[in-house]
């Protein structure tokens, strides 16, 4: 967290005060509000392009869509509408020390780490395709709640994660109001499959939920201890490429299971007809892209746990947009959960506030110490 180390900074400076150096640092408050300003920016990326990567998922389904490879597919093909940025978005976005700046990662590492979470991500995207193939959408909703608390598992074993009673009731607020969510949507959908479907899907969602969220603390983890590289170009590559890897995967399922055979008689068959097939595909690829670069700058810039917290929150979001779009129904239990959802986010915020205001205090001190030392010189 930027704070924070702007904070060890000055810790450091303030033994070895130089005066001329104060005028080549930038003011607080604007590194704060730049901060908070890049953080608004990937969360309104990740909701709304989680939000509408889900709608255009459930209408390619509701249309008349069924290759579970292709819906797999359209999660990671977007990666080559970001190459255009990579030039454009080079400069640093914190403040870096110079071993930090001038530690390359070997182009090896790099290879391996991006194929590693390629790979992740294509397991992770076919297995929650099967549960929601599989599994009553109630019945999926409510496990792909479990992520938020897999997440904060991980992130406390991988990412020294701390817990306090603010984040600990946004948790339990936000996984509550995905329950709620869940429970709901049992009264709206059924599906008959046979038990063993029930149960082959029931494990896939659950363990994609455990999957995910081990790959964001991983993410995290890399961020620190391999990548070391912090510009917005670094979070792109790591869409980039494991995308790339998770496409290429994807297309050699599509031709190996034999899906690709039946793609031409769905896109004839497609209810919107041939153009709104191609348009569904291409813009949820897309939507998933940008959800993305907003959930892996959340990661750069906080924590995963935060970036799944935000995540969390598009789940009462999803509703309300579907009454907007589908004119579903919207009822007390859903207002119930986009409530509950609103509080859990601001609660973990106003942890955020707390620890801001803690890094302000240790600041002030800090300057005090560095105008005393002056002072005496």
């Amino acid at each position: 967290m930027e704070p924070a180390q702007e904070l060890q900074l000055q810790t450091r400076d303030s033994n070895t005060f130089d005066p001329s150096a104060a005028n080549r640092i930038p003011p607080l408050k604007l590194i704060h509000y730049k901060w908070w300003l890049r953080v608004s920016i990937y969360t309104v990326f990740l909701l709304t392009g989680q939000s509408a990567a889900t709608l255009l998922g459930r209408l390619y389904y509701d249309k008349g869509g069924n290759s579970k490879w292709m819906a797999t597919l359209v999660q990671s093909a977007g990666f080559p509408a970001l190459l255009p940025l990579l030039p454009l978005l080079s400069s640093p976005l914190k403040s870096t020390t110079p071993s930090s700046s001038s530690t390359q990662p070997k182009v090896s590492s790099l290879v391996l780490l991006y194929l590693f979470f390629g790979l992740i991500l294509t397991g992770d995207n076919m297995m929650y395709s099967y549960g929601l193939l599989y599994l009553p959408v109630s019945t999926y909703s409510l496990l792909c709640a479990t992520q938020l608390a897999f997440n904060a598992l991980f992130s406390y074993f991988l990412n020294s994660q701390k817990f306090t009673p603010f984040i600990l009731n946004s948790l339990v607020l936000l996984t509550t109001s995905a329950s709620l969510l869940a429970i709901n949507a049992g009264t709206e959908n059924t599906s008959d499959v046979s038990k063993g479907k029930y149960v082959a899907g029931f494990l896939c969602t659950l363990g994609a939920s455990a999957t995910y969220s081990l790959y964001l603390s991983l993410v995290q983890l890399s961020f620190q201890k391999i990548i070391k590289q912090e510009t917005f170009s670094t979070v792109l590559d790591m869409q980039i490429y494991p995308s790339f890897v998770a496409s290429c995967a994807c297309v050699a399922g599509l031709f190996a299971s034999g899906e690709w055979r039946g793609l031409g008689k769905e896109m004839e068959e497609y209810q919107e007809g041939k153009v709104s097939y191609v348009m569904t595909l291409v813009w949820t690829a897309l939507t998933w892209q940008i959800c993305s670069v907003g959930l892996l700058g959340l990661i750069f810039e906080v924590s995963s746990l935060f970036s799944n917290v935000i995540s969390t929150l598009a789940l009462p979001v999803i509703p309300i947009l579907a009454v907007i779009f589908f004119h579903d129904k919207m009822n007390g239990v859903k207002v119930m959960a986009m409530l509950l959802a609103v509080w859990g986010f601001l609660s973990y915020i106003y942890q955020h506030y707390l620890d801001d205001s803690k890094l302000k205090a240790h600041k002030r001190i800090s300057n005090e110490v560095a105008r005393s030392a002056v002072e005496i010189c």
